[in-house]
């Protein structure tokens, strides 16, 4: 059975539902990160095996080992190691200094980004917001929510996900890191940033990854579309069709996530009111609350 070595110093986050762990080490005298990702089982969810799922389990390992993102414009990866066996697949991947770059460079690296071709390789992620709204509604949709002050909003726009995913499919589809949190795009190499955690690497809407991004930036909407627009490879799509692609990645999943994070305390004794403050859910509070600009301009489309 494969374990993680003695000395291995344990990282929080970074890991989907194949992933087992992460944990800083040394090779040498080189810094690196070593992810381990767990082969599925006939227990698991058919997703994990499915390529062209977000969840697909070893799209890491085989963005690494097919170098798809070694030399592509305004985004590409550390150098990352692969070894698989009867369990699993460990990533080596070289430690990754924090550049501390501005989300203005970070929206104009991914509008580059979107113009790199990814070669259609089977394994690439396709149709990701339509697949975890499915999964949302799977579970019963935004429930939490609709017992909540923003219930009527949360009501109507939960009625016209098929409509907004419907015009997502007649975007542009573009290459997308498909998590481009700031943790995941920590580094510089000259002009382009070195991104980690390529496990949702595909092709989606235009401006898609520029609205999950925005979840997490400290700037506003504005001139973080004017710095993906900047980076964007002319003629690949209009400035209308970025701002749609970003408002409905944007909306819909800070929904998602408060929802998910609201639920998770739902049921905790008291008033479901008084869990607003629990620290799992005022920031996502706080973020939805944020974005009610475009929340106002995607119901008015």
């Amino acid at each position: 059975m494969w374990e993680p070595e003695p000395g291995w110093h344990p990282l929080p986050g970074g890991g989907g539902p194949s992933t087992l762990g992460v944990w800083r080490a040394a090779v040498g005298d080189r810094a690196v990160v070593i992810k381990r990702l767990a082969a599925p089982t006939s227990y698991d969810p058919g997703a994990l095996s499915d390529p062209r799922h977000f969840a697909y389990w070893r799209r890491p390992a085989d963005v690494a080992t097919y170098a798809l993102v070694d030399d592509t414009p305004g985004l590409v990866g550390a150098r990352t190691a692969v070894e698989e066996d009867a369990e699993g697949i460990t990533l080596t991947t070289d430690w990754v200094e924090d550049a501390a770059s501005s989300g203005l460079f970070v929206a104009l690296s991914m509008g580059r980004f979107a113009g790199a071709d990814l070669a259609h390789v089977r394994w690439l992620a396709r149709d990701q917001l339509r697949d975890r709204m499915a999964r949302v509604e799977s579970r019963g949709g935004w429930a939490t929510l609709e017992r909540t002050t923003a219930a009527d909003l949360a009501h109507a726009l939960w009625q016209r996900r098929g409509r907004f995913l419907d015009l997502l499919d007649g975007l542009p589809q573009v290459a997308q890191h498909g998590d481009p949190v700031p943790g995941n795009l920590p580094g510089r190499d000259g002009d382009r940033l070195v991104a980690i955690d390529w496990s949702c690497l595909g092709y989606g809407p235009v401006g898609a990854d520029l609205g999950l991004y925005l979840l997490t930036a400290r700037e506003e909407f504005e001139p973080l579309l004017d710095a993906y627009l900047l980076g964007l490879p002319e003629g690949l799509a209009t400035r209308d069709a970025v701002v749609l692609g970003a408002q409905v990645s944007a909306v819909y999943t800070a929904f998602t996530r408060a929802e998910w994070a609201l639920a998770r305390v739902a049921a905790g004794e008291g008033p479901l009111a008084a869990k607003y403050r629990h620290p799992a859910v005022a920031p996502h509070l706080r973020t939805l609350q944020r974005q009610s600009a475009l929340v106002e301009a995607l119901l008015e489309r």
